[in-house]
């Protein structure tokens, strides 16, 4: 097993069909870490009924590490999707829910956030986005098995996207560096990415709805991204 200090991973959709959480729970048997970072849209929406046997299983296994005696702590960061769980996700899995996260390793202040918080288009169109995602689920549930129409209209949208997701990384860097943090990891653009601004470092730790899945370990100084096939 690979020994890492903190794993990053968000926009894990639980409950959608394009969600892979049955090979992030391998992925996460990998590794030993001390601290899991789930950065927002853990689920898709509020409906359990929608949740799958993976999906499930990754919960459970969620319940398993955060158990005290383990000595990880998992912490939860809300995303625009899971926004309503926060009282669910305490109840039934005892791990506390937060806007954001800060915390100093190595020497350097990072933050934890979804990211949505930047992103001026959601702010403005919240009618349109729940549409869209309401029709998305829809597509999801005549698509085939593998889901391959799918991922290649989450793709569309991310190549879309795309623009809006810059502003958002450039609103990201300005909060970081009114937090005198050195790094900002956020999620929600689905876009994997890193960006250098003087001091500051913006990741995006991408998602788990695509074909490669992303996520990040950091172990002493060394902030890697990783991708699963």
């Amino acid at each position: 097993m690979e020994i890492v200090d903190t794993i990053i991973v968000s926009d894990i959709h639980l409950g959608s069909k394009i969600s892979r959480s049955k090979e992030l729970v391998k992925t996460l048997e990998l590794f030993t870490f001390k601290k899991l970072i789930l950065n927002g849209d853990i689920f898709d929406d509020l409906n359990f009924k929608r949740l799958r046997r993976s999906d499930w299983d990754f919960l459970f296994y969620l319940r398993i590490i955060s158990n005290p005696q383990n000595n990880i702590e998992v912490i939860w960061i809300r995303g625009n999707h899971d926004n309503l769980l926060v009282d669910l996700t305490l109840y039934f899995l005892g791990i506390k829910v937060r806007q954001e996260y800060e915390w100093i390793y190595g020497n350097k202040k990072n933050i934890a956030i979804h990211g949505d918080q930047f992103d001026d288009f959601l702010l403005r169109n919240k009618t349109l986005t729940k549409l869209a995602t309401y029709v998305f689920s829809l597509i999801q549930k005549i698509d085939s098995e593998k889901q391959r129409p799918s991922r290649f209209i989450m793709r569309l949208f991310n190549r879309i996207y795309l623009r809006s997701s810059n502003k958002i990384s450039n609103k990201a860097a300005d909060y970081c560096k009114t937090k005198n943090a050195h790094n900002i990891f956020c999620g929600h653009t689905h876009q994997l990415a890193t960006k250098k601004y003087d001091d500051i470092t913006y990741y995006n730790s991408g998602c788990w709805t695509d074909i490669p899945s992303t996520f990040i370990t950091i172990l002493e100084e060394k902030i890697e991204i990783r991708k699963v096939y």
